[in-house]
């Protein structure tokens, strides 16, 4: 059973930051392209940041020069750091899985990922 387990939202004020992780156990973490996706109320889900497992990485605009994605294979884990955090960040986000024959490739298209996590919320006020 592949499991996407994330933590690390909260409250927080705007212009500061925020590390989230995601940990992924019942597939080969390293093969797999990963990718932070994020609802925002009333908002289709939308792609923030993804990585592939050749360590080529793509942003959502919005978040271009703020936020970081990176990855730990050791240890099954993926990170988003946020920093310069604005009002509109508030979202849940969210962690997920491409399919194995998509590791090569970057994509933020929510339609090409296939295992999620439940999410994690974080909410910025000014």
């Amino acid at each position: 059973t592949v499991r996407v387990v994330e933590s690390g939202g909260g409250s927080v004020q705007a212009g500061t930051s925020l590390n989230l992780s995601c940990v992924v156990t019942g597939l080969p973490f390293d093969a797999y392209r990963m990718g932070w996706f994020r609802q925002a109320p009333g908002k289709a889900r939308e792609g923030v940041a993804c990585l592939n497992r050749y360590g080529s990485l793509e942003y959502a605009d919005s978040v271009k020069g703020r936020f970081t994605i990176s990855r730990d294979n050791a240890d099954n884990t993926l990170y988003l750091q946020m920093s310069d955090l604005k009002f509109e960040d508030t979202a849940m986000y969210y962690c997920a899985a491409a399919g194995s024959e998509e590791s090569s490739m970057v994509s933020l298209r929510e339609d090409r990922y296939k295992t999620w996590g439940q999410g994690t919320q974080v909410t910025v006020s000014t």
